[in-house]
Order: structure tokens, then C-alpha cells, then sequence
């Protein structure tokens, strides 16, 4: 499994809608920063977060299946013990492009089902940095 190449990594982060899960209601914490760092480069972000009813100004979705209309990237704030699981929704809610999970966060497994079901998988490095070093001036 072969990380993406910068090009692979520019392709997805032009993709718009970008469903945070996990995504913190505190500031200063990385799973809050990194969402509001995405809102103010133009992402359509949806929270996902069943302990919130909002998060960044926007309504907070219980669970992926929870989410209204198309998710271009699941961006995943959580555990690597809960990526099989959020992976699993996504194949389930189907159209899911991409799987992302921030740094120190990865599941090989679940990323080859995600692969063999057609999504681009991110592991173990940060949407901020990435869209901060190849695509911001």
C-alpha cells in the first residue's frame, strides 16, 4: 500500500465537502482546529460528532449514515481501533471518495477495504499540512 503521491494528495484536497468525524467542540484541540482551518480555505465541513448538536457554527451529525447528500472525504479525528468501523459506514453509505485519518491515526485493514471498494485512502497525515504545502500561496 503505497502512500498517495503530491499529485493523488492535490486531487483530493480539491474535492469540496468534507465530513469531520470526531470533530472537537473545543478550540486548541486539533480535531477543532484542523475542521475550522478547512471551513476558512472553502470546504463544505459536517461535523460528525454524536455528543454535539453543533460544532464550528454548523449542525453536528450523530453518525456518517446521519448525513445528508454526498461526502467527498471522511476525515477521521478518532481512535485507530475505531477506523474499521467508520470505514464500514462509509462503504455502507457508499460514495465516499476518500478516507482520511489524521496523524498517528491509521488501520491498514480497514484502508485495504476501502481501496477495494474504490476510495483513496489517507493515512497518518494531517489535511492542514497537506493543503498547507501544496496548495496554499
Amino acid at each position: 500500500m503505497d502512500p498517495p503521491t503530491d499529485a493523488q494528495l492535490r486531487e483530493v484536497l480539491s474535492l469540496d465537502r468534507v465530513a469531520v468525524v470526531g470533530c472537537s467542540t473545543t478550540p486548541g484541540k486539533a480535531a477543532h482546529d484542523i475542521p475550522q482551518y478547512l471551513l476558512e480555505h472553502g470546504f463544505d465541513v459536517v461535523p460528525v460528532n454524536p455528543y454535539a448538536d453543533e460544532v464550528l457554527g454548523r449542525p453536528a451529525a450523530d453518525s456518517l449514515s446521519d448525513v445528508e447528500g454526498e461526502i467527498d472525504v471522511v476525515d477521521v479525528f478518532r481512535p485507530s481501533e475505531e477506523v474499521a468501523g467508520i470505514v464500514d459506514e462509509a462503504i455502507d453509505r457508499g460514495g465516499v471518495r476518500v478516507i482520511w485519518t489524521q496523524l498517528g491515526i491509521r488501520d491498514d485493514e480497514a484502508a485495504g477495504r476501502a481501496r477495494q471498494e474504490g476510495m483513496v485512502v489517507v493515512q497518518d497525515r494531517c489535511m492542514k499540512v497537506e493543503h498547507q504545502a501544496l496548495l496554499s500561496d
